[in-house]
C-alpha cells in the first residue's frame, strides 16, 4: 500500500518466500513485523500513531491479504521494530483484529528491549491480556524479573547478525541453547535467513547461509545452516522443553525437549567463548575445557532403547564436522545412564527421532564478480517478481512499469513509485536511491535513460562509485550527476548534495526523456547530456570505488531506462 487505498498484494519477494517455505515445512510459524510504515499514515508525520484505527487497518488489510491472495495465515503480527510502541495502538489492533474474525492472530510485542513494555503489561490488564508474545531483540540470554511476571512466552525475536563463519556458528549454537537456559525464552528468531545482499552493506554476510550471486548462480550452505539443524530437525512448534536443562561443569549447556508423546531430544553445546561472540551484546568472558558428562533418563525416558546422534566440530579443517551422523547410542543395559566426552566447539543432538539428514544439494556454480558491462532494457511483459534484478533499493521503491503513453521506445521502464517519504524505522535518506554492480568498481561509465515527471521540483541522477548503503546511506558519498526539471544541472560528491562539483544550466524539463552519462576515471569525471558533454575534468579524489546507482532528488515518481554500465580498469577508450 504505497498510497491510501493502494492494495497490491504482490509487490517485493516475501509472499514467494513464505509460500515456499510453506511447501517445505506445512508446520512453519507466519509472522508479520512492520519496520517502517507508508507514509501516508502519519498525516505529515514520521510517526505511525497518528490514526490508530487507520495504522490497524493497513495492518489487518496486509493479513486479510495473505490469506485471500496467497493461502498465508498469518500467526503472529508485531507492532514497530526496535521503535516505540503505543498502549493504545496495541489494544485497539488486538479489537479490531477480533472483530475480523483473527483471534487466532497472536500480538507480538515490542520487538526492542524487555522494557518497558514488561513493566507496562503489569500495570494495565487490558495490556497484559492483548498481548501473548513478549519479544526482545538480542537479549544476550537473559531476560528480566518483570517479563517473568507477566507468565507470558518470552521470546529472542530477532538474534544472530553475525557473520556467517564458524564464530557465527558457535554464537547460533550457543544462543539457541542458552536463550531458553539463562532467559526461559522458548523461541530464537535469526535476522537474517539468507544474506542475499550485496557484502558491503551493513550487517555483509550475517544470514544463515549465503547467496550474494544471482548473475553466477552461486551459493554457500554455511556452518549457521548445520548449527540450525542439530535444533530444528529434532523439534516442532509445540514441543516443550523439559525443566531439566542447564550448564554443564566445565563450561557448555544442555537442554531437552519432548513432543509429550514419548520423543526425545537432547541438544549439548560446548562454544568456548572465542569461537562463539555474536555481534551484540558484549560477551562476558567464560571458559569451557575437556570434560566427560554423564546423563541419566528417567521415568518414561528411561525406557528409550536407542538415541541417534548427530554432531558437528567447528574451528580447525582438520577436526571439522558439520552435522555428521554417528553410530547410534544404545541403552537397553544401561538404566537410562550414560557419558559423553566433550571437547571445546562442540554440538551433540541426541534423539528418538530417526529422520533426521543431512541431504544434499547440487554444486553450486563458481563465484563470479558482477559482469563488468551490464545492460538492462526492463522490457519486461509480466515481471514475475516487482523489482529489477539485480538493483538493490536502498531509499525508495524502483518497479517495473508499463508505461501507457509511450507505446514506442519507453513502452517498459524502471519506475521510481514512492511519492511521499516513508515513516523510517532508519535514518533513510531524503531522495531515493537504488545501487547495483561491484563495490569494488573504480573507472566506469555509466548510460541511462531518464524522465522527470515532477515539473515542479523533480529531479534525478545517476550516481558511480557510491560507498555507502542501508543504514548509512543519508552519509553515502559518490560522483553524482543531477539533472532538475528547472533546467539546470549539478555534480556532488554526496547523496545529500552538500560537496557541490560542478553546476550550471542545462537543456532539461520535465515529462521530457533523456540520456544521461557519467564517466569516472582515475581521479576526473565527466558528464554528457543526450551525447553532448555537459561538464568535464571534474576532480574527484574520494571515495576511489563503489557501486553504480540511480535515484531521485525527492520521493517523487521518475523513470528509468536502458540502464547500462561499463566498468574497466581503463576508461580512456571512446565511448
Amino acid at each position: 500500500m504505497h498510497y491510501a487505498l493502494d492494495e497490491n498484494y504482490f509487490r517485493g519477494y516475501e509472499w514467494w518466500l513464505m509460500k515456499e517455505a510453506k511447501k517445505r515445512n506445512p508446520n512453519i510459524t507466519l509472522m508479520g513485523l512492520p519496520w517502517s510504515f507508508p507514509g501516508w499514515l502519519g498525516h505529515g508525520f514520521n510517526w505511525p500513531y497518528k490514526n490508530l484505527q487507520l495504522t490497524a487497518y493497513y495492518v489487518i488489510t496486509w493479513i486479510v491479504g495473505a490469506k485471500h491472495y496467497h493461502d498465508l495465515d498469518i500467526d503472529y503480527i508485531g507492532i514497530w521494530n526496535e521503535r516505540s510502541f503505543n498502549i493504545n495502538y496495541i489494544k485497539v489492533l488486538r479489537q479490531m483484529l477480533d472483530y475480523q474474525g483473527l483471534q487466532r492472530v497472536k500480538i507480538i510485542a515490542s520487538d526492542n528491549l524487555w522494557e518497558p513494555i514488561s513493566a507496562s503489561m503489569l500495570l494495565d490488564s487490558e495490556l497484559l491480556k492483548a498481548i501473548d508474545v513478549i519479544g526482545a531483540h538480542y537479549p544476550g540470554t537473559y531476560t528480566v524479573k518483570d517479563a517473568k511476571m507477566t507468565k507470558k512466552k518470552l521470546w529472542s525475536s530477532e538474534d544472530f547478525s553475525t557473520f556467517n563463519n564458524d564464530v557465527g556458528a558457535g554464537c547460533w549454537g550457543r544462543i539457541l541453547n542458552q536463550n531458553y537456559i539463562n532467559g526461559n525464552m522458548t523461541s530464537t528468531i535469526a535476522w537474517n535467513l539468507v544474506a542475499s545482499y550485496y557484502e558491503q552493506l551493513p550487517y555483509g554476510r550475517s544470514g544463515l547461509m549465503t547467496a550474494q550471486e544471482p548473475w553466477s548462480g552461486h551459493y554457500v550452505v554455511e556452518s549457521p545452516i548445520w548449527v540450525s539443524a542439530h535444533t530444528t530437525q529434532f523439534t516442532q512448534p509445540g514441543w516443550y522443553y523439559l525443566k531439566t536443562v542447564g550448564h554443564l561443569e566445565k563450561g557448555g549447556s544442555y537442554v531437552a525437549l519432548t513432543d509429550g508423546l514419548g520423543n526425545l531430544t537432547i541438544i549439548i553445546e560446548t562454544m568456548s567463548h572465542t569461537h562463539s561472540k555474536c555481534i551484540r551484546p558484549l560477551l562476558p568472558y567464560f571458559n569451557v575445557s575437556h570434560q566427560f558428562a554423564t546423563f541419566v533418563l528417567k521415568g518414561s525416558f528411561s525406557k528409550i532403547p536407542e538415541l541417534q546422534v548427530w554432531y558437528t566440530k567447528l574451528g580447525k579443517s582438520s577436526e571439522r564436522f558439520l552435522f555428521k551422523q554417528l553410530d547410534s547410542l544404545w541403552l537397553l543395559d544401561s538404566n537410562g545412564s550414560f557419558t559423553l566426552e566433550l571437547q571445546e566447539d562442540e554440538l551433540v543432538t541426541l534423539t528418538t527421532l530417526t529422520s533426521g539428514s543431512k541431504g544434499s544439494y547440487p554444486l553450486p556454480p563458481k563465484s563470479q564478480p558482477f559482469p563488468p558491462i551490464y545492460k538492462d532494457d526492463f522490457n519486461v511483459d509480466y515481471p514475475f517478481f516487482s523489482e529489477a534484478p539485480n538493483f538493490a533499493d536502498q531509499t525508495g521503491v524502483f518497479e517495473y512499469f508499463m508505461n501507457t503513453k509511450d507505446p514506442g521506445e519507453h513502452r517498459f521502464t524502471l519506475r521510481q513509485v514512492l511519492n511521499q517519504r516513508p515513516i523510517t524505522w532508519a535514518a533513510d535518506a531524503s531522495n531515493t536511491i537504488s545501487v547495483i554492480g561491484d563495490y569494488k568498481w573504480s573507472n566506469m561509465r555509466i548510460t541511462c535513460d531518464v524522465y522527470i515527471e515532477n515539473p515542479e521540483n523533480g529531479g534525478v541522477f545517476i550516481a558511480g562509485r557510491v560507498n555507502k548503503g542501508g543504514i548509512w546511506i543519508r552519509s553515502a558519498r559518490g560522483i553524482f550527476f543531477w539533472i532538475f526539471a528547472n533546467g539546470t544541472y549539478r555534480v556532488t560528491g554526496d547523496l545529500a548534495g552538500w560537496i557541490i562539483y560542478a553546476l550550471g544550466k542545462a537543456e532539461v524539463t520535465a515529462q521530457e526523456w533523456y540520456t544521461l552519462t557519467l564517466t569516472i576515471n582515475g581521479h576526473f569525471s565527466s558528464g554528457m547530456l543526450n551525447g553532448k558533454p555537459l561538464w568535464t575534468n571534474v576532480l574527484v579524489n574520494f571515495p576511489k570505488n563503489g557501486w553504480a546507482a540511480i535515484g531521485t532528488h525527492s520521493f517523487e515518481f521518475a523513470q528509468f531506462d536502458n540502464f547500462h554500465v561499463e566498468a574497466h580498469p581503463d576508461m580512456h577508450r571512446a565511448p
